[in-house]
């Protein structure tokens, strides 16, 4: 079956943005527009069609990135909507892996706040192009000049409006469109649905002709062609600005911005019309570069084309009480029909698609083929994880893989019953393989099974979801924070192993050396190998040594930030085993790090606090008394802002205490920053 819907004509984003900025009330707007919804839904009671997860309901938040497909002027258009709590910033990243564009949405009044610069830096990470959409122009406090200010000092962004708010805060009235030099007036009794062009207002023209001879400048430098139009003719028709404007947001050299309010319908039609103008079709996003299977230091590439072997990304997944398991995947290249096999080189294995789906937040839509740029869900796949390829298994390829952040707080976790325990270590190993941030492991000393996650939300949620979702409720203790360990000085150490095992005599001499690494380096393990007789699967043996070694130190914590350097291994063809080797090299790191003077490092994490006046000394006095380190104080608007880094350990139960000094009226922010030395004082 043909696609229906040419390549140039679909347009894969998603929104980016900082908690309560509006990403689901905007996107909910652009499904009621393009016709998909036929009544809006309210983040704020509830009825939003994209967060459909209970807890997002009650919370108000967005926990699980959906997908949904909106038409617009024979375009299709896959929206990723993306949570804006810090806790789920795996699900931003991952989406923004498989994505071809971004609308970067920023709350008027707040600007770019501290989740906006996460997800910024995720998306510089995988070069996004993006576009900007400055929303809750209506709100007391808004400034649009101030946000593009922002933009060019916290991104060293080349922001370009191509759209100037009409008034602000109560009296936003509409936009002024530079490109049609016109203004727009939306209708409030159609929900914004039609909107009026007319002249615009004798007070903005002098700024919107500057604003627009910048954004005409900008269109031509950005693209060869137009400049030599512009240098001629001095003057640019409005394809011609929209296509300098095209170039230079897939150069990421310029960033179109728009202005809206989309709880009160306005400027959102107009950004669909942006995601088509400037975002790039899987066609401009251009070629995939991936590896070879056998050889990864060569680069394989796909390019987006049906006729092209088939190459995808499984990029996500969802453990779903129906249908146990559901995969999502972005196509790069190639096309695919329901009953095909697919190779996964990660697992080595086939993998049969029974089904393939069409996603709309928890709708499900059964189709016969996909094609290249297309986002779809597959069920039921047995080996495939996320950030694995599939591929045709006659034109092997494997792409790079999805790195998440590590979780820092854990908690210990048990049925309520017993009867229940094997139930829910069973759906724990399906939340873990759904979400690559979360973690279980068991602690031998303990017996206690351990649950770890990135913060003290993530982990509520996924308790919530073991009772609600699978039926399993749980007891947990207190949350704990997940400490790191180093050394302080450097040391040269021999490990000898000698020992009769399995009627067979193992013997092993490494010598090693192991300083202290830089901050956030990691493990990192060195060749200094004199001796060229040694095997390569001895070095192998070496090195799985030292690594297992360094998995737990002296406190019973995992290793971090160390050099370790193999100066010689001794091997005697008929003396030395591979064994041996491989337990020596863990005898001579353990010896090691207890002489090395092992450091305790705990999680510090970056803390913003917006707070009215008032409340400010009180909020000061309290994050010093948690250790904090104040680092910034601002006024953003009415309100003050406060950042400061604090350890973890002081922040558990934070968000009730700010409550209780601001009377309810200050709002928090924090990221995990860096491990440093644990504060005794």
């Amino acid at each position: 079956m043909p696609r229906s819907i040419a390549i140039s004509n679909v347009r894969n984003i998603g929104i980016m943005a900082h908690i309560d900025a509006g990403k689901t009330t905007t996107t909910e707007r652009m499904l009621f527009y393009s016709g998909y919804l036929h009544r809006l839904g309210a983040v704020d009671d509830g009825t939003a069609f994209m967060d459909y997860m209970a807890q997002e309901k009650e919370r108000g938040i967005t926990i699980m990135s959906a997908a949904i497909q909106a038409k617009w002027k024979d375009h299709a258009i896959n929206i990723i909507d993306t949570p804006g709590h810090v806790d789920f910033t795996a699900e931003v990243q991952r989406s923004l892996r498989v994505l071809d564009g971004a609308i970067a949405l920023f709350c008027g009044v707040g600007g770019v706040e501290p989740q906006s610069e996460t997800v910024w830096y995720q998306a510089d990470l995988y070069k996004v192009p993006r576009i900007a959409y400055i929303n809750k122009m209506d709100r007391l406090g808004a400034d649009f000049d101030r946000v593009l200010q922002m933009l060019v000092e916290k991104f060293h962004a080349n922001p370009v409006p191509i759209q100037l708010p009409i008034g602000a805060e109560d009296e936003y009235e509409g936009i002024i469109d530079l490109i049609k030099m016109k203004a727009l007036y939306f209708d409030t009794d159609s929900y914004g649905f039609t909107y009026t062009e007319s002249d615009i207002p004798e007070i903005y023209q002098e700024k919107a002709q500057i604003a627009r001879a910048k954004m005409i400048d900008i269109a031509a430098e950005s693209n060869d062609e137009i400049l030599a139009k512009y240098l001629d003719e001095g003057e640019l028709s409005n394809e011609d600005i929209k296509k300098g404007l095209q170039a230079g947001v897939l150069k990421l050299s310029c960033l179109p911005v728009l202005c809206g309010s989309s709880v009160r319908n306005i400027g959102v039609q107009p950004l669909l019309d942006a995601v088509i103008d400037f975002l790039p079709s899987p066609l401009e996003a251009g070629i995939t570069t991936g590896f070879d299977v056998k050889d990864h230091s060569k680069t394989l590439v796909r390019k987006p084309d049906d006729v092209e072997p088939f190459s995808a990304l499984a990029f996500k997944i969802i453990s779903d009480p129906h249908v146990k398991k559901l995969t999502f995947i972005r196509i790069y290249s190639g096309s695919v029909k329901a009953g095909a096999s697919l190779f996964n080189p990660a697992a080595d294995k086939k993998e049969r698609f029974l089904k393939i789906m069409r996603i709309s937040a928890n709708k499900r839509e059964e189709i016969e083929e996909a094609y290249a740029g297309d986002i779809i869900a597959v069920p039921e796949l047995r080996f495939t994880k996320t950030g694995d390829t599939l591929c045709d298994a006659k034109h092997p390829i494997v792409y790079e893989k999805i790195v998440f952040p590590e979780p820092v707080i854990n908690q210990a976790i048990e049925a309520r019953t017993l009867s229940d325990q094997k139930n829910l270590l069973s759906v724990l190993d399906r939340l873990v393989e759904e979400d690559p941030t979360l973690k279980v492991a068991f602690d031998e000393e303990s017996g206690q099974t351990i649950l770890s996650g990135v913060g003290e939300l993530h982990l509520e949620i996924i308790l919530d979801r073991l009772k609600r979702e699978f039926n399993v409720p749980a007891k947990v203790g207190k949350p704990q924070v997940s400490y790191r360990e180093t050394i302080s000085q450097s040391i040269t150490q021999k490990g000898r192993f000698d020992r009769q095992s399995g009627g067979k005599n193992q013997f092993g001499e490494v010598t090693i050396e192991i300083s202290p690494g830089e901050r956030s380096s990691g493990l990192q393990i060195f060749n200094n190998i004199a001796n060229n007789e040694l095997p390569k699967e001895y070095k192998s043996a070496v090195e799985k040594g030292i690594l297992d070694a360094l998995q737990v130190g002296p406190n019973g914590y995992p290793m971090v930030d160390i050099k370790v350097t193999v100066i010689n291994v001794y091997y005697d063809n008929e003396l030395t085993t591979e064994f041996g080797s491989q337990i020596a090299s863990t005898i001579a790191v353990k010896d090691g790090v207890r002489q090395a003077g092992a450091v305790l490092l705990e999680p510090i994490f970056k803390v913003e606090v917006v707070s009215p006046e008032d409340y400010v000394g009180e909020i000061i006095a309290d994050l010093n008394v948690r250790n904090g380190k104040i680092t910034g104080l601002m006024q953003q608007g009415t309100m003050q802002v406060v950042k400061v880094s604090a350890p973890l350990s002081n922040l558990f139960g934070y968000v009730t205490k700010l409550r209780t000094l601001s009377q309810g009226r200050a709002v928090y922010t924090m990221a995990f920053s860096h491990y440093e030395p644990v504060n005794n004082k």
